[in-house]
């Protein structure tokens, strides 16, 4: 990788999703040895802590549609400037979430940063979901299933904007891999948005290096390099059992590794975030202990 050094940056939010529990994803990874791990492959790594963040208990949940916005939307924003400072100082943005909802605040600071240099960012989206819901279509209310949509430029004001800008990221630079979970009224939406979809079935097909390979491409294309965010559930609950929304038929370990393995050789990642870690049911803390080995493996990490 380009960077010697690693920001790692918890936001223990649990705001935008329906289950409890993620919000102790943060810890959840470290205590799985996220720090060791990275210092054991050469890395500088630097914890900044979490950022704080309103429990919903003492919070009104607000509109049904996008509860708790106002609050994810504050987190968010301490997120970003976080993030963007920890860029701008050469360093590589890790970010530990909490539920998917941290993207738009992880995704705003890079994207500001990289857009005052000119060079707009690409983005990999690796998820089970597209998380492309807005208002208008969600089954839901919860904000951790429209955060894609917000940062290409859909949805509310106070998260696709949350740079000050829209969209953060152009959809024509985005590739979503390994949903297979989409909403009937967010099918539409995944269609028409630009954004590049592969599915379970596309890595069925084609295979998932084939897939990986055209994601890079589309990321890279006409850009600083990309950011990823991995949301766990993309791997098959049988080895990440422990997520905010599991669904079946996901990545196998080694899919999973091998995706992480091409974005690496790739050299083009530019900051990285882990979601949806969710202690609560997991077993003995092995879907953390995975997310550790996937940021391993994207930062450097070889068999031989």
């Amino acid at each position: 990788m380009k960077h010697s050094d690693i920001a790692v940056i918890g936001l223990p939010i649990d705001l935008g999703a329906g289950r409890r529990g993620v919000d102790m994803g943060p810890s959840a990874i470290r205590v799985a040895g996220l720090h060791a791990r990275l210092a054991a492959l050469g890395y500088g790594v630097e914890d900044l802590g979490n950022i704080p963040v309103d429990q919903p208990e003492r919070l009104p949940a607000g509109p049904a549609r996008t509860r708790f916005l106002p609050h994810i939307a504050q987190a968010c924003r301490r997120l970003a400037r976080s993030v963007e400072s920890a860029a701008a100082a050469g360093k590589f943005p890790l970010v530990l979430g909490g539920d998917h909802s941290a993207a738009v605040g992880t995704v705003a600071g890079i994207s500001r940063l990289w857009r005052s240099r000119k060079q707009p960012p690409g983005l990999i989206w690796i998820d089970a979901h597209a998380d492309m819901n807005t208002p208008r279509t969600t089954p839901t209310g919860n904000v951790h299933g429209m955060p894609l949509a917000c940062i290409i430029g859909s949805g509310p004001r106070a998260l696709t904007h949350l740079a000050g800008y829209a969209p953060m990221v152009a959809p024509d630079r985005v590739a979503v891999v390994g949903i297979r979970d989409v909403d009937q009224l967010e099918k539409p939406h995944v269609k028409r948005s630009g954004v590049r979809a592969f599915t379970m079935r596309d890595i069925d097909e084609r295979g998932l290096r084939a897939v990986v390979e055209e994601a890079i491409r589309i990321a890279s294309t006409g850009t600083a390099g990309f950011h990823v965010s991995l949301d766990m559930d993309s791997v098959d609950p049988r080895e990440a059992p422990g997520v905010g929304t599991p669904v079946r038929g996901g990545l196998t370990y080694r899919e999973a590794h091998l995706l992480m393995e091409l974005i690496c050789d790739s050299r083009r990642m530019v900051s990285m975030e882990v979601v949806e870690v969710n202690p609560v049911i997991d077993e003995a803390n092995r879907t953390a202990v995975l997310a550790v080995e996937l940021v391993a493996s994207a930062m450097g990490e070889r068999i031989l």
